[in-house]
């Protein structure tokens, strides 16, 4: 028993170990600290910036429920293996012909990396945690990995400043091209495990009985003796993961809880202008995104210890980021107006902004927990992936706001205005927040 248990220990500390790794490397991109500033200095308005953007969030829009399917039916670590490549190729359309066009063609594919990885890398880790029985420590782990993510995004904005002071945008561009060929690199170290699934119909769950968790994970039969093609599971995996986000209560309201949470964070895409209508140099720029990162990163550091929160305290605590927020965004833009006070208050504006961040990725850490500890059927990764479409959904309504908005007011009022969608999540988070399954710690 105690061999078996080390064993566990051991198989659930690797995995942690790569996961981080695999979603640290994956933003450890210098890019994303500039690429706003990279397409407005090559003549792009912030309405054709937003159209950008908006063409990255159709395409995963497009695609992400249909690759979710997929993700339930064939290898999944296959699937973010070809997601950390077309990253790559991504990046590398954006250095070599930095043009609307390249912008644009980058964007797609870099939607369809998205849509890929989306999704599919949540119900890989959750369903190997849950063949070793230890689902328990999937809330901790997420937050490990998420707060790998915005240490990776921290490291790369600091390096941005000095890419870009030594060899400008094209220096920035090819670093972030070879990191993504390291992210391929460890995408292959990924485990590619058996499908936690139970081989009930997704017809039979019970809407008001816990979410167990699958007894044999491994185990995937159809329904007759001879094992069904790939069309069919495909066909099979999406009809159930579609039918069980509209039809269980406690899974429908996550996956709308979520959507509204993370699809809203595309407000960061601003940041950056942000800094910059207030006077800030580009040089300096990063260093202020990088403190909305440090908020990021907090916020998913704790998730281990907030995974018990309330749907009252989750949305107490978002109300207070979205006062934060709006608060945060309107002194940026007095930046703006007092050019002899425009760092201190950008400053102020953006650790106003930066609390903020860390408050709203928190509550979607525990959010994602507790809808990967509600979904009873067989196609996790669809389910996820549905949260994941509506995601853009809510993204593509921010873009879109901001392409009107900002014809009539200024970009600092527009972000603000953007913060009382935080608000809306105060007032359905008690509602829709998935309730915990009280589970011994597995650790």
């Amino acid at each position: 028993m105690t061999a078996s248990l080390r064993g566990r220990n051991h198989d659930v500390r690797g995995l942690a170990v790569r996961a981080v790794l695999f979603r640290g490397s994956r933003d450890l991109i210098p890019l994303y600290a500039l690429y706003a500033l990279l397409f407005a200095d090559h003549g792009l308005n912030t309405a054709q910036i937003s159209l950008l953007l908006a063409m990255w969030s159709v395409t995963a829009f497009v695609l992400e429920v249909p690759s979710g399917a997929w993700a339930d039916t064939v290898s999944r670590r296959v699937l973010l293996i070809l997601s950390a490549l077309l990253m790559c190729t991504g990046f590398t359309v954006w250095t070599v012909a930095p043009s609307f066009l390249g912008f644009g063609i980058g964007f797609v594919v870099w939607g369809v990396a998205s849509a890929l990885e989306s999704g599919t890398f949540e119900a890989l880790v959750y369903d190997e945690l849950a063949a070793s029985d230890a689902s328990a420590s999937y809330p901790k782990i997420m937050g490990y990995t998420r707060a790998a993510q915005e240490s990776a995004v921290v490291v790369a904005i600091l390096a941005a400043s000095p890419l870009y002071a030594w060899g400008g945008y094209a220096l920035v561009g090819w670093v972030s091209v070879g990191i993504a060929g390291l992210h391929c690199l460890i995408a292959l170290t990924l485990p590619s495990p058996p499908k936690a699934v139970s081989a009930a119909d997704v017809e039979d769950l019970d809407d008001d009985a816990p979410a167990p968790v699958p007894s044999n994970p491994g185990d995937i039969r159809s329904a007759g003796s001879a094992a069904p093609t790939t069309f069919t599971r495909y066909r099979t995996m999406l009809r159930d993961g579609i039918g069980e986000s509209l039809r269980v209560r406690r899974v429908r309201y996550g996956v709308l809880l979520i959507a509204l949470i993370y699809g809203v964070t595309a407000y960061d895409e601003y940041f950056a202008l942000l800094a910059q209508d207030a006077g800030i140099s580009t040089t300096i720029v990063p260093l202020l995104v990088g403190v909305t990162v440090l908020g990021s990163l907090t916020g998913s550091l704790v998730a281990g210890r907030t995974e018990a929160m309330s749907g009252r305290v989750m949305g107490a605590a978002s109300a207070v980021g979205g006062a934060l927020f709006i608060g945060g965004a309107i002194a940026t833009g007095l930046a703006a107006q007092r050019p002899g006070f425009a760092y201190p208050l950008a400053v102020i504006g953006f650790v106003a902004i930066g609390i903020a961040y860390g408050i709203v990725f928190n509550t979607e850490v525990v959010a994602e927990a507790r809808l990967q500890d509600a979904i009873e059927g067989k196609a996790r990764a669809t389910v996820t992936s549905v949260s994941g479409l509506l995601s853009e959904v809510v993204a593509l309504a921010v873009f879109g706001f901001v392409a009107v908005v900002t014809r009539w007011f200024a970009l600092s009022t527009t972000v603000a205005l953007l913060g009382a969608a935080m608000l809306v999540t105060a007032v359905v988070a008690p509602a829709w927040l998935p309730r915990r399954v009280d589970r011994a710690d597995e650790d």
